[in-house]
């Protein structure tokens, strides 16, 4: 698995986690990573790579390998709940960055109870999900 990341490279994201689902019955893993750490989550059938800070223009690599002890033919596969149609997630934030560009130029804070309000914007990018 290769992460890339395609943003600014005064930002960084910050809590990375790159959930890829393998099949249920992978067995022995072992990992080999570029940056962060890789562990197989049997919860989840699924391998959880964290990268706690991805800083912008990097690419950095994950290896994994499984024992997999029940051969399937190609027609088992395309079952429903299969492992080869779930989609690898990604979690992610971007504090001070707006990926559309998004800018907030004039914010005026109307308080009447007499609280003392700072007129101030904090941006930040999330990663969510999108099918």
């Amino acid at each position: 698995v290769k992460v890339k990341s395609q943003f600014k490279k005064t930002s960084t994201a910050n809590g990375v986690d790159i959930i890829v689902p393998v099949p249920v019955d992978a067995d022995t893993p072992s990992f080999k990573t570029s940056t962060g750490t890789a562990k197989y989550a049997p919860e989840k059938d699924a391998i959880v790579w964290h990268i706690k800070v991805l800083p912008g223009g990097k690419e950095f690599m994950m290896r994994a390998s499984f024992g997999l002890p029940t051969i399937r033919s190609a027609d088992q596969d395309q079952g429903i709940g299969s492992t080869s149609k779930r989609p690898i997630q990604v979690k992610f934030e971007i504090p001070y960055f707006t990926v559309s560009g998004f800018q907030v130029r004039y914010l005026k804070v109307v308080e009447r109870s007499g609280y003392e309000a700072l007129p101030w914007v904090r941006y930040i990018t999330q990663a969510g999900d999108y099918q």
